[in-house]
């Protein structure tokens, strides 16, 4: 049997994206030595802090 884990992932997405993308997201890989989901997981956290900016700036006026 597997080691529990304590934030499992049972969530499975998947994406089409162009030859130019995936060039990107491997030179990416390659940069950073992150794996797809690391890098995928990454960006939506930045992309959340930048949709949240707004509202903060709005709550501090």
């Amino acid at each position: 049997m597997g080691r529990m884990r304590e934030n499992p992932r049972y969530n499975v997405i998947s994406m089409r994206i162009s030859d130019e993308e995936r060039e990107t997201l491997q030179e990416i890989m390659q940069s950073t030595k992150k794996s797809v989901s690391d890098i995928m997981r990454e960006a939506m956290v930045l992309l959340k802090n930048e949709l949240s900016k707004p509202q903060m700036e709005n709550r501090a006026a």
